[in-house]
């Protein structure tokens, strides 16, 4: 899977443990147990592994905001009360995720 470079950065240091995606078909391929690896959208040459610990479904990221620890998602302390469901419509429009449905994949790097 690629990752803007702040994402990725998040991952490679533990800070983020839990990637947002839609949950279209490429995804649904996705299990417990598989290993990940990223690439840097800013550099191919920068990846990483990470093993799938659980994956969280839910029918809307609206949905996945209020039952998902955002820390773990990309948020910070200074960043997590402006948090809100629409930061992910510019990747994955409101029609979309209805749907497909969202998911939330917890990793461990490898």
């Amino acid at each position: 899977m690629k990752l803007n470079p702040a994402p990725f950065a998040q991952i490679r240091s533990a800070a983020k443990t839990i990637e947002l995606r839609l949950y279209d078909a490429k995804r649904r391929q996705i299990a417990v147990g598989d290993t990940i690896c990223f690439t840097n959208t800013a550099d191919a040459d920068q990846t990483i592994a990470a093993r799938v610990e659980a994956l969280y479904l839910f029918p809307s990221f609206e949905e996945l905001y209020r039952s998902l620890p955002l820390l773990r998602c990309g948020y910070t302390a200074e960043t997590v009360a402006q948090a809100s469901s629409a930061d992910m419509e510019r990747y994955y429009p409101p029609e979309r995720q209805r749907r497909c449905g969202v998911v939330g994949i917890e990793l461990s790097l490898l």
